[in-house]
Parts: structure tokens; C-alpha cells; sequence
């Protein structure tokens, strides 16, 4: 035990040093092995609970005198006054306080715990509500009522303290001073929950015109939709129908352009609905999908649509549905006048309804809006409003007079010198020969070849004229299209088919000249293939080999080299054998033809393989598929073909890396095939010789000087 003077009170006079715990020494755990009976920790936490001593608790003071009970409260209260000096911001403190002195039956000083705790805080209400409580509990009505009574004057926002007020005179029988309390909270002006709670309270009493007076001020209050359906609803309630339909009409008068409307007008078809007023009810619907924006107006067109399914004809349930829908689309359009997208659906609703008027009058409201800037861009759209009517006044109306004014009227809006659009050209002239009006067809497309010419117009027209055999007029046709776009090669290869097709072999070759000729063409490559076809369809060998030549002359793309190859492999003269399949019949030619086809292929191959060698040595690819076919034609030759004499000149595929540069820097590598020719793979052993040998004579030379 240490001394007297190091001794602390709130240890039992016990020093530091005699409270500290000592723990023995850790041993050292020799044997690690398990031990033959395993514990559990389940086990361990149980034997701990077993063993775990109780909790030290004080003992229970019994008071036997006065006295005791004097010195107890005595020491209570300096306990609570000393907390509040601590801590007097904290209201839990003080309800405590309050709460301990209401137990000793000294309500006096709970009253003046409670007062200086609302000194300290008096906009807190639930000092007011726990006060008052402690009041009634001990009824004190007159102290808890004057509680209260201060308690809505200080907080007349908070409603909690207004309802207990009102609840406990109520409680007590006091309805009238209830009902003076109410009307003091009504001059607050309260949410609507409070006025519903005044009038229930007149309704508990029976006091119907009480609560009348009250719904009046209420909806003056809380000029909203859902006051003014709550008074109709208690006026129906009440039987009175020709008051809660006044109730509905003031309403409609005051709110018919609020945002909540559609539900006032839905509550007051409703309620003509159940006083069997159906024509009433309709109107009232009509009116509101009148005055109610569309996009608001999605419950009360259910509404409708089921109110006339319910009491409505088929005409009426029908145009029901389809005026929902109207009135949607008129909404759209009239925001937004110039989607186009919006006026199609619209069109469209109306077609299924089938009132041709109808029909006519959204379609020329629509294409009245045209677009704001003459650019094709905001035209593309637009223009299938003007196909879509013309087509509706052909195939639905039957109106053929119209239908032509359509496609007139239209043609003259398009301005034509900024853009054009074949595909109305094309379907008036379509229409036009529908109606067995040739002249008028070729007018249009001739009008449309002089204001706006276009590659579909011209195909369109020759194709008419081919079909009844004008070949002059196809002619002249051609020739205008080829004066507007002399590098379409699709037009001098169609021009020069049909001159084929007449057997003017001569004018086809002149054309295919005059073609090759231009300085530009869109897709040579075609051009070029198709005069190769047409000579090696007349047998012209001679000219086609001259045609290949005059080619490698403007490209040596890898395609012509291997096609000049593959003719000259299957171009075997012998009478009365189609050239196209002398190819697959080489093998009934006599060995000499063959022979000289396999020099003449092997020729170009060399051409081709020494000018990828010499001139664009960076195209190993190209080279490496030009040997891969020549190996391919010596391997189909058979006995005449020699696949060693291409072997030799096979290149090594090797893998490689290469490092991917992108704006940012590098992103990488990328693996790549790369191509070692022979030749290449000879230079690059004789530079590692000779870089094996300087090093060797640096070596030696070294050598030389250390010694």
C-alpha cells in the first residue's frame, strides 16, 4: 500500500502504482505441435462469460426520514444546477431537471424549471409541448392552457402546438373554445391541413353550414384545384348537386389556365357522369381539350376516350381517339412549325380517318411551311410532304388533275439552279406515262435534263426510250450526257454496249477511243476492262494485246499485270472456240500453242517482276503476289508449265516489329510481314562479311599498337 499522500480518492484511496495490473512474463512457446484436445473459440468465449464477474453496481439508497430525503433532493438539485451552469444551451438538461422535480410532487419548482428553460430557448417547441404535457398529466388545465396560450402566440407557425391545443379543450368538452382557437389559428392563414382540420371538427358536431362558411374562406385561402374539388366533394356529400356544381363552374371560372385544370375538369365530367348528365359531362370535356395545353391533357383524353366508349356511338368513340390524337399533333405543329416529322404522323392520323378535306388541308398547311434557306440539306425532308400528297390525290383521291398540279406547283418551288431533286422529276414523268402521256413524260425529262441535269434523270429517260426502241433518241441522249459529264465512265460503257448490242462494232471501238481519251475519268479501271471484254469478245487478240500495252503505258498496278498475264495464258487463235473458255480447254490445244502462251505469259511476268524490282522496289508486297501468281498459272500449265524457274525467286516472309507514332508520340509497335528476296538476302551476307572483316582487322591492328 502506498503512502497516505500519494493515496487518490476516486481510487478508494488507492496510489497509481497499487492499481496498475501486472501481467506475467510471456513464456516462450518450445512445442509448437497441437495439442491432443483442441479448443474452440466458441469454447473460449463461453467459459469466459461463465467466469466473468458481475457488473459492480451502487447500492440503492433507501430514504427512511425526512432528513435524508431534505439532503437527497438537496444534492440532486446541485447536481442538475451545476450540469445547467455547464451545459445551459442544452435542452435535454433542463427537461430533466423539470421532469425530476414534477417526481418529488414539487410542482412549483418544476414551473420554474420550465420557465427559465424557455428564458434560454423559447423557440423551441418541444419545451412548449413537454411543458404543457406535464401540466396536463397533473391537470393543471388552466396552467397547461395558459401554456399553450403563450406557447401559439410566441409560435403560431408551428402547427403541432395548435392541434394539441385544440385537442385537449375537445378533450375537456370545451367546443366552443375549440372552435375560438381555430378561428385565431385560421387568421395565421395555415396550410390546407389545418383548414381540413377545422372543418372536420365542425362535421364531428354536425355543424354543416359551420363548415360551408369554412370551405368558403378555405378556397379564398387556397385558391387551388384540389380545394375547390374537396368543396364540391362535401357539397355532394351533403346531397346538395346544384350547390356542388355552382362549386364546379366558380372554379372553372377562376382556374380554367391553372396548371393543375385538367384534374378540376376531369372531377367535374366525373361528377355530371354520376348525375347521369352525359351530355353535360361531354361538353365539359370538349371545353377542356379546347383550353388545355396538349401536353397537359394526357389523363383527361383517357378520360374522354373511356367516357365514350362507355356512353358514346362508334362515330363518336372514334373521332374520340382520333381527336386525342389531333390535338396532340396540332400542339406539336404549332410550336414547331417546320418539323416536318411532326406534319408526316399528323398526315398520316388523318388518312386513317378518312375525311378527304381533312386530309387536303393538313397536307397544304404542311407544305406551306417552307424551309427558311435554300439549302438541300433543309429540303430533303420537306420535299416528301409535296411526293407523299401527289401520291395521295393518284392512288386514294383518284384526282388526276390535282395530282398533276401537285407536281407542277412543286417542281416551280424547288429552286433549281441552287439544287434540284431527280426524284420528283422522275416520278411526274413516271406519272405521266401512268396516264398513257408520252409527250408530257418526255417534256418534263427534257425540262429536267435543261434546268437540273442528273445522272438518274438520264438513266431513267434512256431506259424509257430503250425500252420503246428509239435508239436514236437514246443516242442523243447519251451524247447530251456525255457533254454534261465527260468522265462518267459508266455512261461511255452503257453508250458503247448499246452501239454493241446494234453490232456497230466499229462505232463501239470509236467510242471506247474517245473515252480513254478524256484527260479525267471517275473509274478508268471499268473503261479500260470493258474495251479489253469487247475486243476479246470480237477475237481481237492483236488489238487487246495493243489495248494491255497502252495500259501499262498509264499504271503498273499489280491487276493489270496479272490480267495481261492471264490473256496472254489463254489466248490460243483457233477458229470456231469461244476465247472465253480457251483457258479451261487449254488442254486440247496442240503442245506448240501452249508453249507460246507460256513464253508470252512468262514474258510479262518478267516485265512485270523486273519493274518491281528496278522502279518500285518499296512494293515487296505487291511483288511478293506477283510471283505467288506466276507460281500458281506454271503449277495449272501441267507438263508445259515450270514451277523451279519461279522458286528460285520466292521470297522469305519474316515477322517483324515496327513502333506506331500517333500525334501524341509513341503508341506502341505493331507487328508487320516483310518480304527477303533472294538478291536482297545475297547483298545482306556479303555486308555482314565485309563488316566481319573491318572488325577483324581493327582487332589485329589493335593488337599490334599494346604490343
Amino acid at each position: 500500500m502506498g503512502s497516505f499522500k500519494d493515496a487518490d480518492p476516486t481510487l478508494g484511496f488507492l496510489t497509481r502504482k497499487d492499481t496498475e495490473v501486472k501481467l506475467p512474463r510471456p513464456t516462450r512457446v518450445k512445442n509448437k505441435t497441437p495439442a491432443p484436445v483442441q479448443i474452440t473459440a466458441e469454447q473460449i468465449l463461453r467459459e469466459a462469460r461463465e467466469r466473468q464477474e458481475a457488473e459492480i453496481r451502487p447500492p440503492k439508497q433507501k430514504i427512511t426520514d425526512p432528513t435524508e430525503l431534505a439532503d437527497y433532493r438537496l444534492r440532486k438539485r446541485k447536481e442538475f444546477e451545476d450540469l445547467i451552469r455547464r451545459v445551459r444551451w442544452n435542452v435535454n438538461v433542463w427537461i430533466k431537471y423539470a421532469q425530476w422535480e414534477e417526481s418529488q410532487k414539487d410542482f412549483k419548482r418544476a414551473r420554474s424549471v420550465w420557465e427559465r428553460a424557455l428564458e434560454v430557448d423559447y423557440r423551441n417547441h418541444t419545451l412548449w409541448l413537454k411543458y404543457a404535457e406535464v401540466e396536463m398529466k397533473n391537470k393543471f388545465i388552466n396552467h397547461a392552457r395558459n401554456v399553450w396560450d403563450r406557447a401559439v402566440t410566441l409560435l403560431p407557425r408551428v402547427d403541432q402546438l395548435w392541434y394539441k391545443y385544440i385537442h385537449m379543450e375537445e378533450i375537456i368538452g370545451n367546443v366552443a373554445g375549440a372552435r375560438q382557437i381555430y378561428e385565431r389559428w385560421m387568421n395565421w392563414m395555415p396550410d390546407q391541413q389545418g383548414w381540413l382540420s377545422f372543418i372536420k371538427f365542425e362535421l364531428r358536431y354536425n355543424e354543416v353550414e359551420r363548415a360551408r362558411a369554412i370551405f368558403e374562406r378555405f378556397v379564398q385561402c387556397h385558391p387551388k384545384v384540389g380545394a375547390w374539388i374537396r368543396y364540391a366533394k362535401f357539397e355532394m356529400k351533403n346531397g346538395e348537386v346544384v350547390r356542388a356544381r355552382n362549386v364546379y363552374e366558380r372554379a372553372v371560372e377562376i382556374l380554367a389556365d391553372d396548371e393543375e385544370a385538367e384534374q378540376l375538369f376531369v372531377a367535374f365530367a366525373e361528377f355530371e357522369e354520376r348525375c347521369k348528365e352525359t351530355d353535360r359531362a361531354r361538353s365539359i370535356y370538349k371545353f377542356a381539350l379546347d383550353h388545355i395545353p396538349k401536353g397537359r391533357a394526357e389523363d383527361l383524353y383517357k378520360k374522354f376516350v373511356g367516357f365514350e366508349k362507355q356512353y358514346g356511338d362508334r362515330q363518336g368513340i372514334e373521332d374520340a381517339i382520333v381527336g386525342k390524337r389531333r390535338f396532340q399533333y396540332e400542339d406539336e405543329v404549332m410550336k414547331n412549325p417546320l418539323n416536318y416529322d411532326s406534319w408526316f404522323d399528323y398526315i398520316r392520323l388523318e388518312e386513317s380517318a378518312g375525311n378527304k378535306d381533312r386530309i387536303r388541308e393538313v397536307y397544304e398547311r404542311a407544305i406551306a411551311n417552307v424551309p427558311p434557306a435554300p439549302e438541300k440539306r433543309y429540303w430533303q425532308r420537306y420535299i416528301y410532304l409535296w411526293i407523299n400528297y401527289a401520291l395521295y390525290e393518284e392512288l386514294d383521291a383518284g384526282d388526276m388533275e390535282r395530282t398533276r398540279d401537285v407536281y407542277r406547283e412543286c417542281l416551280k418551288l424547288i429552286p433549281h439552279r441552287k439544287f434540284s431533286f431527280a426524284k420528283i422529276w422522275l416520278l411526274a414523268a413516271q406519272f405521266e406515262i401512268r396516264q398513257l402521256n408520252l409527250k408530257g413524260a418526255r417534256k418534263i425529262l427534257g425540262t429536267a435534263i435543261g434546268q437540273a441535269p442528273k445522272d438518274k434523270i438520264f438513266k431513267k429517260y434512256i431506259e424509257i426510250e430503250l425500252n420503246l426502241g428509239n435508239f436514236d433518241r437514246c443516242r442523243k441522249l447519251y451524247e447530251k450526257y456525255l457533254e454534261w459529264s465527260p468522265e462518267n465512265c459508266y455512261a461511255w460503257t452503257k453508250y458503247a454496249e448499246l452501239e454493241k448490242s446494234l453490232c456497230e462494232t466499229e462505232r463501239t471501238r470509236a467510242l471506247f477511243e474517245l473515252a480513254i481519251a478524256q484527260p479525267a475519268l471517275d473509274m478508268p479501271e471499268l473503261l479500260w476492262k470493258a474495251y479489253i471484254d469487247f475486243e476479246l469478245s470480237e477475237g481481237e487478240f492483236e488489238r487487246t494485246r495493243e489495248l494491255y500495252e497502252r495500259l501499262l503505258d498509264r499504271t503498273k498496278h499489280l491487276k493489270v499485270w496479272i490480267s495481261y498475264a492471264k490473256f496472254e495464258a489463254s489466248a490460243i487463235v483457233e477458229d470456231g472456240v469461244d476465247s472465253d473458255a480457251a483457258e479451261d480447254e487449254a488442254q486440247d490445244y496442240p503442245r506448240e500453242q501452249k508453249e507460246q502462251c507460256v513464253q508470252r505469259a512468262r514474258r510479262v511476268f518478267e516485265k512485270a517482276l523486273n519493274y518491281y524490282r528496278t522502279s518500285a522496289p518499296e512494293l515487296k508486297e505487291e511483288r511478293g503476289m506477283l510471283l505467288d501468281e506466276w507460281l500458281n498459272m506454271e503449277a495449272s500449265f501441267g507438263e508445259v508449265g515450270d514451277v523451279s524457274l519461279v522458286q528460285s525467286k520466292l521470297p522469305k516472309k519474316l515477322k517483324k516489329r515496327r513502333s506506331i507514332i500517333t500525334e501524341d508520340g509513341p503508341a506502341g509497335y505493331e507487328e508487320y510481314i516483310d518480304y527477303m528476296f533472294p538478291e536482297e538476302a545475297q547483298t545482306s551476307n556479303l555486308k555482314i562479311l565485309e563488316a566481319a572483316y573491318m572488325w577483324k582487322k581493327r582487332k589485329v591492328s589493335s593488337d599490334d599498337d599494346e604490343d
